[in-house]
């Protein structure tokens, strides 16, 4: 029996999940998991590279302790983000989209090349930490000087497994530089920014085996997380998805990518499917949650916030995509500052937070709709989000659609199917 391994690394933790098929079933066991976030160096929000990379091997010992032999590896974490090489250096710190440090560079990216045009060439919405933001941001400041490769973040954990440097389509896709008429990166983009043309590379497609780390097959799945999320998601019709996580991504499959101007508008965004466009929006998501928790109630058990979120009857609202919840030293004076009225409870914080939540989902949808010029009446929801019943019932009283909750490691499992579906193509 063949066993696979899927990787899989959010912004706050990651796990090692292995796979198998059993009579046409996919069974999961996770054997690894651990701690992940930001950490501040010198004013500014990075990632913890070596731990990453330390915490990718020992899981790998840990799947290969208990099962033995694993035929194939892969990993998907979050986009946007990159690590820097100067032949095979590392070019430190490696910085976390988070950061501010694009701020200053967004309206000098837009005066050599237009938002409007960006998005009617690659579809992509408008993030301050897009990945075309973040490296012209590097340049400026001088850090591309000798840099010979830039590897997005799993591409990376890839690389120092199996020594190849590859750089996968659905991932990139996040950065906005990548045509959404020919799926390679732009060089009309590159050019008109300057970057280092010897960067960009030939991107190639979830199931390519690209090495091998003591014996085992090193594959590209869709190394975007939600990408792998989609295809982990057992819809029998195309129809509308969450993927809830720090982030909760809002989309729906499509033939092709939708770059018109109302798109552009609403900031809705187009990123590379296996074999289809995911028109998909990100909306702040458990991080809103997940913060306030950090600081008003450390360690308190998920199932007593939702308890007392419930038993609240604060009524006011936030905008949960403003920016400023993005990265606030405080999220609780956050919420304060964008309130009229002062939560009283802990729970007052929590009810405000899911329903604040529950109406972008909303808006999202009826955007979506409008869009796509179709009606849905279900959404599949996927990810640790999926596990609150509260913000799902809230969701489907603001939506007037149907929630179809899937408490599974979708993007794990998404992540396994490619792997397995490659095995069976052989």
């Amino acid at each position: 029996m063949k066993r696979y391994l899927a990787i899989d690394i959010g912004a706050s933790s990651g796990r090692h999940i292995v796979g198998w098929t059993e009579n046409g079933e996919l069974k999961t066991e996770e054997v690894y998991r651990f701690p992940n976030g930001v950490t501040e160096r010198d004013g500014h929000l990075t990632w913890d590279i070596q731990a990453l990379t330390a915490h990718v091997k020992a899981g790998i010992g840990k799947a290969r302790e208990r099962f033995g032999t694993i035929e194939s590896l892969s990993v998907d974490t979050w986009g946007v983000d990159y690590v820097l090489l100067r032949s095979d250096e590392e070019l430190l710190p490696c910085y976390a989209y988070r950061d501010n440090r694009t701020e200053v560079y967004i309206p000098q990216v837009h005066e050599k090349i237009s938002f409007t045009r960006l998005y009617r060439q690659t579809g992509i919405q408008f993030q301050p930490f897009n990945t075309i933001y973040q490296l012209y941001a590097d340049k400026q400041s001088g850090r591309l000087d000798g840099v010979t490769d830039f590897l997005m973040m799993p591409e990376y954990l890839l690389w120092k497994l199996c020594g190849v440097k590859a750089h996968e389509y659905t991932n990139a896709t996040t950065g906005g530089m990548v045509s959404a008429e020919t799926g390679e990166y732009d060089p009309a983009i590159i050019e008109a920014l300057g970057l280092p043309e010897h960067l960009f590379h030939p991107l190639q497609q979830p199931g390519t085996v690209i090495g091998e780390y003591e014996g085992i097959k090193v594959v590209l799945c869709a190394t975007h997380d939600t990408g792998s999320a989609v295809e982990g998601i057992p819809m029998a019709e195309d129809a509308p998805y969450i993927s809830s996580g720090t982030w909760s991504l809002l989309g729906v499959k499509t033939p092709k990518p939708i770059t018109n101007a109302a798109s552009e508008l609403a900031n809705w965004s187009n990123e590379g499917g296996v074999g289809y466009n995911r028109y998909q929006k990100n909306i702040m998501g458990m991080w809103l949650v997940n913060r306030l928790r950090d600081e008003l109630c450390p360690g308190k058990p998920f199932g007593e916030i939702v308890a007392e979120a419930e038993r609240s009857r604060f009524e006011e609202t936030v905008d949960a995509n403003a920016s400023a919840f993005l990265a606030p030293e405080s999220m609780k004076a956050a919420f304060d500052r964008a309130l009229r009225t002062q939560p009283q409870t802990v729970g007052d914080y929590f009810r405000c937070a899911y329903r604040s939540l529950a109406l972008c989902y909303r808006d999202a949808i009826r955007e979506l709709q409008q869009n796509t010029g179709r009606q849905y009446d279900r959404i599949y929801i996927v990810g640790g989000g999926a596990k609150n019943a509260f913000l799902n019932a809230l969701t489907e009283q603001a939506s007037g659609k149907k929630v179809v909750a899937l408490p599974i490691e979708a993007t794990a499992i998404g992540n396994l199917n490619i792997q397995i579906k490659r095995e069976d193509r052989k």
